[in-house]
């Protein structure tokens, strides 16, 4: 049986660090703000940033909400974030995404500055994922697993990761940060020939398919520790991951739950990137 890798526990540590760090910016005259931009009234968007309003006001981070109708023209979009970019008072912008097929994506993106981008969506962020450096920040689901293997104490250095996934917005950056820290990764996708031959080698097994129970008993090892990124949802409503966990779970060493896995810590990690962009702009001004 898996040890349960339960982000409950991770949260509650990166929220002690964030409330601390919170209340020292206070003192130092310097509120941590994120500006939250929705455009529609998509129902996923709603409830995440109903979790996002909650778990932002149990650290101390507050919000400034830019909500624009569905309708929005591209330039006022743009003009709202160069709002957000001018404004000294907000340290990070969060842009609810995938955005109305009228809307470049792509100029969104590139409008953001990097270092308001608390989420890595622009190309300078990514850049310093890729550099290693810090100029702006990594996807937080990225993050959030990174924190994980940190939290739960799981050794990388020297270890053999592999990553199933390759988007910008956790299969590369992730692979990025686990290879900062000196695991030796693979990245694997929907090209890759005989997928289960070369996940069971790893001891780190990052799942991010996109795709419900894609990873079943036979791409696992026996003492692996397995991520499950993936949120999916059964014709009945239930959520489960990408991972299938009923088959996985007795073989692995380790195993994040779904729900209650990664996407528990992710919105932590974005208060966290807000204070640290906080701090930063404190110690640029």
């Amino acid at each position: 049986m898996a040890t349960l890798l339960k982000g409950a526990e991770v949260v509650s540590a990166l929220n002690a660090r964030i409330t601390a760090d919170v209340e020292q910016l206070k003192n130092r005259g310097t509120a941590p703000a994120l500006a939250l931009v929705r455009v529609g009234e998509r129902a996923d968007d709603i409830a995440y940033e109903r979790g996002l309003l909650k778990r932002a006001e149990t650290v101390g981070v507050a919000v400034r909400q830019f909500l624009l109708p569905e309708t929005v023209s591209q330039e006022e979009l743009l003009g709202a974030i160069r709002q957000i970019n001018s404004d000294a008072s907000i340290h990070g912008c969060l842009i609810f995404r995938p955005l109305p097929k009228s809307i470049s994506d792509e100029r969104v993106r590139a409008a953001l500055a990097p270092e308001k981008d608390v989420d890595g969506i622009t190309e300078g962020s990514l850049a310093g994922v890729f550099s290693g450096t810090k100029h702006g920040f990594p996807p937080c689901t990225a993050q959030a697993c990174i924190e994980i293997l940190d939290y739960y104490g799981v050794e990388t250095q020297g270890k053999t990761a592999v990553v199933i996934g390759r988007s910008l917005v956790v299969g590369k950056p992730v692979a990025m940060m686990l290879l900062q820290k000196n695991a030796t990764v693979t990245i694997c996708h929907t090209k890759t020939v005989d997928m289960p031959s070369v996940t069971k080698r790893a001891d780190i097994l990052i799942v991010a398919a996109g795709r419900a129970g894609v990873v079943g008993a036979d791409y696992v090892s026996a003492g692996q520790t397995v991520l499950d990124v993936g949120i999916n949802f059964t014709p009945e409503g239930k959520m489960v991951g990408d991972a299938d966990f009923a088959a996985i779970e007795p073989i692995a060493g380790a195993i994040t739950p779904v729900p209650g896995g990664v996407g528990t810590v992710t919105t932590s990690v974005l208060m966290a990137h807000v204070v640290e962009a906080a701090k930063r702009a404190l110690e640029c001004a």
